[in-house]
């Protein structure tokens, strides 16, 4: 009989009861600053990254290989048969490659490597879905499959105060940067179907970017059911709010909140919003 391991990253910002609850395999992404390295969400928090942010910008890096490497070894001692793997986007970190190099030296162990072309709980829902698929018992390529058509439903819009963090991380990506700043344009942006971040729509100042934002979530919400995710990063009374008022909006099967993970806030800054729509 098939036994499937599901496999994801760090920022994926998945629920810890969850991650038990269906045995996720969580690889963490390291934060490093230039007295110690940390585990993402392991030995340091958001908070931890965002408080501390004003004296020093840490950078990142992806889990090892030999991390990666150590944790198949664990799957097959287990009598795992085959894995699915669901990382951050691949235009956003090496860990969508790395996993998938791995993997090459493990064949008793069948895997799929899916680009979520996501992050946070974009990518989270994804591996959400895939987790209740293995525990129903879908056969490994039917599930495999549906991956797709699971992303297709995903709908991820962020809000940031500053863009000075992307373009420091080099992760600019198709968001336009430098003249905005100076006229206090804030962005509204997405990923793209390469996994790219790039800007869906603009407003001048926070208040009125707030509003654009909550007008493309109920146009969504008008058209279908969804399960809808609101995140920020060193902006929780913000946060609040914008949960406050999406709450009274139609058709929203749950509504949940998180901080992003310390490993992208690194690259987002603080006061970053951010709204997860997924199609029921």
């Amino acid at each position: 009989m098939n036994k499937i391991a599901l496999i994801t990253d760090s920022i994926s910002d998945i629920n810890e009861k969850f991650v038990d609850k269906y045995n996720i395999k969580v690889l963490p992404l390291k934060i490093i600053y230039k007295d110690k390295e940390y585990l993402d969400r392991i030995n340091i928090t958001p908070k931890d990254v965002y408080d501390r942010m004003p004296e020093e910008i840490p950078t990142t890096s992806l889990p090892s290989m030999d991390e990666i490497n150590e944790l198949y070894i664990e799957l097959e001692k287990e009598g795992y048969t085959h894995a699915i793997a669901i990382p951050v986007s691949s235009n956003l970190s090496g860990t969508f490659n790395a996993i998938k190099l791995i993997s090459y030296d493990h064949p008793k162990i069948k895997t799929h490597v899916f680009d979520s072309k996501s992050i946070s709980v974009g990518e989270g829902i994804m591996v959400e879905q895939c987790a209740k698929l293995i525990s129903n018992g879908e056969p490994f390529q039917r599930i495999v499959d549906l991956l797709p058509s699971i992303k297709n439903k995903v709908h991820l819009y962020f809000l940031l105060d500053t863009l000075e963090y992307l373009k420091k991380g080099g992760r600019i990506g198709k968001v336009a940067g430098t003249i905005g700043q100076l006229l206090n344009i804030k962005p509204i942006i997405s990923i793209d179907d390469e996994g790219t971040y790039y800007t869906v729509t603009k407003a001048r100042g926070k208040k009125q970017a707030i509003t654009k934002l909550l007008s493309m979530v109920q146009e969504i919400l008008e058209k279908c059911k969804c399960k809808v995710y609101v995140m920020h990063g060193g902006a929780e009374e913000e946060c609040r709010k914008l949960m406050d008022v999406i709450s009274k909006f139609s058709n929203i099967i749950s509504l949940n909140t998180g901080h992003i993970s310390p490993a992208a806030g690194v690259h987002t800054g603080p006061g970053l919003l951010g709204v997860m729509l997924f199609e029921e």
